[in-house]
Parts: structure tokens; sequence; C-alpha cells
């Protein structure tokens, strides 16, 4: 942005709301806005790229973390705050600054408040597993995008136990806060959950009904539907085909099974040394020296070979070679001082079995390799 830009202001209204029509939780706000039917003046939608997008230092100043959407209060304000960042802090401001106008959006109520807080903080916190790429994990406490998922779609069921079973909101008969903040999201999770499993609803029951009355029968959600949904559809996926190189969505692993398989599946017996929820560790049928164990992962998630290895990996391969270091230390295999690790890969690397596994290999000394 120019100095004479900068001098410039970007607009006279009270309130500036910094967000784009794709932003979830900004359209929490938005929501607020079209309901309260506030005009231009009170509050107008501007995007962060007038500012110089997201990571330019007048938005960051805004919003330190780089994040939609960030408000403006450009008139004289009791508090002293010049501006807010956050949807929930913007949305129970522009609650109370403008409590006289449209619905009260029920600020106070438990069950709303409930719904807002586990969205907020179990919800948002990992949505970036359903679009974002695998340079960006892990999300939250995630390591990879499949247990980011279920862990996603576990919470939309708990959400769903918090909701009133009468009338059409998320409380009942009148809109809330939580039908504000939890409905750009199940947006988002009906569109992009079905890319990584088509075969079941995207939605819980109860949630997929409210849902789908809300946007076909309540017009401001019907326009917030229409503004996600554009750019969704327009930008995100026939213009920059997001998807296409995701794992799970427009990348799959769709290499046969191996007889490790059996063996995780406990199908094909083996003489197994350390197992735990994510990885097996048994002895070699053909040993290459007098300590020779197998580590393996048990979902193989695409690592077929090593070079499929990405970010979304990281973990299990760390899981991989923790649990090497304490076979390599387990003096009852037949360890003693020290031990190799080896990884082949590919046909030029010697790999006879295409699911990633960790050799294991020690009892006397080895020779070098080749």
């Amino acid at each position: 942005m120019s100095s004479s830009e900068a001098e410039t202001p970007l607009s006279n209204s009270d309130h500036i709301l910094f967000d784009m029509p794709v932003s979830n939780n900004g359209a929490r706000v938005r929501a607020i806005l079209y309901y309260k039917q506030l005009s231009q003046q009170q509050v107008e939608i501007i995007s962060p790229m007038k500012l110089g997008g997201l990571k330019s230092d007048e938005f960051l100043a805004l919003s330190p973390q780089g994040l939609m959407p960030a408000l403006t209060i450009q008139k004289e304000h009791d508090s002293g705050m010049t501006h807010l960042s956050e949807s929930d802090t913007i949305a129970r401001y522009l609650l109370a600054e403008y409590s006289s106008t449209g619905p009260s959006f029920q600020p106070d109520n438990p069950r709303s408040n409930q719904i807002c807080r586990w969205h907020d903080v179990y919800l948002t916190t990992i949505q970036g597993c359903l679009y974002k790429p695998a340079s960006r994990f892990p999300i939250g406490d995630y390591a990879d995008r499949k247990s980011a998922i279920s862990a996603f779609q576990k919470q939309l069921k708990t959400i769903e136990g918090f909701m009133s079973d009468d009338g059409m909101y998320l409380c009942g008969d009148e809109v809330s806060l939580a039908d504000a903040s939890l409905f750009p999201t199940c947006i988002f999770a009906n569109y992009m959950l079905p890319k990584f499993d088509d075969s079941q609803t995207p939605l819980p029951p109860k949630l997929n009904t409210w849902f789908d009355n809300l946007r076909t029968n309540d017009s401001v959600f019907s326009k917030i539907y229409k503004e996600i949904m554009d750019t969704l559809v327009t930008s995100w996926e026939e213009k920059n085909h997001r998807w296409d190189s995701i794992w799970l969505a427009g990348q799959r692993d769709e290499a046969p099974g191996t007889i490790f398989d059996k063996i995780v599946a406990k199908e094909i017996p083996a003489t197994i040394v350390k197992e735990d929820e994510h990885i097996l560790a048994f002895k070699d049928i053909s040993p290459q020296a007098p300590a020779h164990v197998l580590v393996i992962p048990k979902d193989r998630n695409g690592l077929t070979n090593l070079r499929k290895a990405s970010a979304e990996h990281t973990d299990i391969l760390g899981r991989l070679l923790v649990a090497g270091a304490e076979i390599a230390n387990d003096t009852e295999l037949g360890f003693g001082d020290g031990a190799r690790f080896v990884i082949n890969d590919g046909d030029d690397g010697g790999q006879e079995v295409y699911h990633v596994h960790l050799h294991v290999l020690g009892g006397r000394k080895l020779g070098p390799m080749c």
C-alpha cells in the first residue's frame, strides 16, 4: 500500500469489518450484520487485500495472527479500543453495540455459549485438515490428515448432542450466536468431507436437518451459504484445483495390499516384539544379522516407500525411529553395542515389500555398507 493510500481513509463508516466471502469465521459476524440490517455507515465490509493482504503489516497490526475477520472501531468508544480480532470477540462487541436492533442472538444463553465455545476450541482449530496442503501439518493436536478428519467428525457429533430438540434453530425457535457460528463451518464440512469419504452423509443426522432447514428457509443463512459456496466452487475448486494434490481427496493410496497388512490383521503369524496403536515390530523371517527386527506403521497411509513421505508423515516416521531405538537397546532380543537402522526404497534400494519399514539389525559388529 502506497503512502498516499495510507493517508486516505478506507472508509468513513463507524466500523470496518475486514473480511472475505469465503471466511467461515467472518461469516459469523456477517450473519449478525445481515440479520440486524446494519447500514454501511454502521459497519462496512472491506477485503483485507485493501491493506495489502493477510500478512501485510497493516493487517497484522489489527489481527496479529493474520486471520480474518478483523474490525476497526472508527468512532470514539468508551473502551478506548480501536480494533478487535477473532470472530467471537467481534460478534459479541457488535451484539452489545447494536443490542436494540434486530434479534439479540441470545448472547447469555448457556446452550448457545456451549456450542460456540465447543466450535471455537475443537472445530475451527482443526478445520484446516479439510483443505490445507500437507506442508501445513501438524494441525492442532493431529499429526496427519486422517486422524484430524476423524476428530473433526467426532466433534460435530458432540455438538449435535448440545442441540435443542425443538425449533428451527440450535437453541429452539430463536436464532442464536450458536447458529451464526456453526452454520458457516458446516458449509465447509458439507462440501469438503465427501471429498475424503463420500460413503456417508457428512453431517450427523440432527445437524444435517438443521443445516438443510437454514440454508433453504432462512434468507440470511441462504445468503451466507451462497457467499461461501461461490468462492469454494469457482475459486478453490474450478480455478485452483485445491483438492487435486491433497492426500485422501485427490491423492489416495491405491497400491495393492502387502503381506504386512496381513501381519497387522493377525492373519499371518509373526514373532511380535513391540506393538502399540501406531506401529508393529516383529522379527524378520530371513534375518541378515543375529538380531533383525522390522518396524512398520500399522496404517500404511500412502507410505508404500519412503519417497512418498510428506509433512503429514512426520509423526509416524518419528515413531518408527523411536521404536527402533528402543528395540536396539533390548539385549534380550540379541542386540549389543549398537545397531544398524536401514530403510530400503524402491527397486534400486532393494525394497521387497511396498509398505515402508525400518530394519533394525545388530547382535554382532556389522561390516561397512556397500
